[in-house]
């Protein structure tokens, strides 16, 4: 991965401020893969005390788009065009790790999978997938 790529996609996940309200955090970026951590926090719940489905929706839909961005031409801007997302179990944890991955990068559109894992200690528990697609746009 060139690593402008990689300066470019810190640089606008820096930009990203609601990322920064909810306390996400760009923890690796690498060809086609990115993961970001949010710790728990009460206020980011709904109304059982889980972490509310939107901000794990947030976090992996965030971690798609910029695997996708890692592996687009120099000066693109990434949008999610579609996604679904399966919630697998309410998300109960320390700390949540969103992953997204490449499947297939194309000219315009790449096709990513996500997922996110609630960490205890030692432990991880995937609570919820994503499918998504990402549209390359000129910067």
């Amino acid at each position: 991965m060139n690593s402008n790529i990689e300066k470019a996609v810190r640089a606008s996940f820096a930009k990203q401020t609601f990322l920064k309200t909810i306390g996400a955090e760009l923890i690796g970026v690498s060809a086609g893969e990115v993961e970001i951590e949010l710790p728990f926090r009460s206020d980011l719940c709904q109304q059982h005390g889980f972490l509310h489905a939107g901000v794990v929706t947030s976090i992996v839909d965030t971690a798609c788009g910029y695997a996708a961005l890692s592996m687009m031409p120099e000066g693109s801007e990434v949008l999610s065009v579609e996604f679904k997302i399966n919630l697998l179990s309410p998300a109960v944890g320390e700390k949540f790790l969103a992953r997204g991955k490449v499947v297939k990068a194309g000219k315009t559109l790449t096709f990513v999978n996500g997922e996110v894992s609630a960490k205890n200690g030692g432990d991880e528990k995937l609570i919820a997938t994503m499918s998504a697609t990402m549209i390359a746009r000129a910067g």
